[in-house]
């Protein structure tokens, strides 16, 4: 796949590492001189110095022929606009946007973006559930698929010692990871016992957020 990344920031270049190292082409469109002096030091030259926002710079970067964008720049309006023109006038497959600001996630979701992801957000969302108050935390939003990924944890509750099969999940619904207390995170089958404080990592249907944390919640 051929990968274009907006924002040569730590974000943007563990990224470029990641597809690097999965024998896929990459290139990081950075706006800081000095950013991509150091990128190619650390990568080679996979960087293109110059604005993501502007068309000139994506047709010269080879969208046209692009499999993927990523936009994670710290400004939201850096990302939203390569992203409108990738998806827009280029028909990229696949656009993935950064939301520093979760109030303008509306705005990436209004213009079709398949998936976006904002920093604040997971962070929050994780700290809900380590309080024990909110069973369930969303990681992250696949629209065009119209699912969320998410994380629930098992409390001290008529759920222990229960196993998976038997949870009344809705349909659709996957729990694809379990992060258990003193071991490594591994996947598990259906009859997977769960435990208390049990972590539970799921891929389910957008419309039945609501069923799903509820099944944790009303068993606390």
């Amino acid at each position: 796949m051929y990968i274009i990344i907006i924002g040569g920031g730590d974000l943007g270049s563990s990224l470029a590492r990641e597809f690097l190292a999965n024998n896929h082409e990459v290139l990081i469109i950075e706006k800081d001189v000095a950013r991509c002096e150091q990128l190619k030091d650390e990568l080679g030259s996979i960087s293109l110095c110059s604005m993501g926002s502007e068309i000139a710079t994506l047709t010269k970067a080879g969208i046209a022929r692009a499999d993927m964008l990523i936009a994670v720049t710290s400004e939201d309006d850096d990302n939203l606009t390569p992203c409108e023109i990738a998806k827009r006038k280029f028909n990229v497959p696949k656009v993935i946007a950064k939301v520093n600001n979760p109030k303008n996630e509306h705005i990436f979701v209004k213009l079709g973006i398949d998936c976006t992801a904002n920093g604040v957000g997971p962070v929050l969302e994780n700290i809900k559930v380590l309080t024990g108050i909110f069973p369930l935390a969303r990681l992250l939003s696949f629209k065009e698929m119209e699912s969320e990924l998410v994380l629930v944890k098992v409390h001290n509750s008529s759920l222990v010692s229960k196993s998976l099969e038997d949870l009344p999940l809705p349909a659709g619904a996957v729990v694809t990871l379990l992060i258990r207390q003193g071991e490594g995170p591994k996947i598990p089958t259906p009859e997977t016992v769960l435990q208390a404080e049990d972590q539970l990592v799921c891929l389910i249907p957008s419309e039945s957020e609501e069923s799903v944390q509820a099944i944790f919640a009303s068993n606390q």
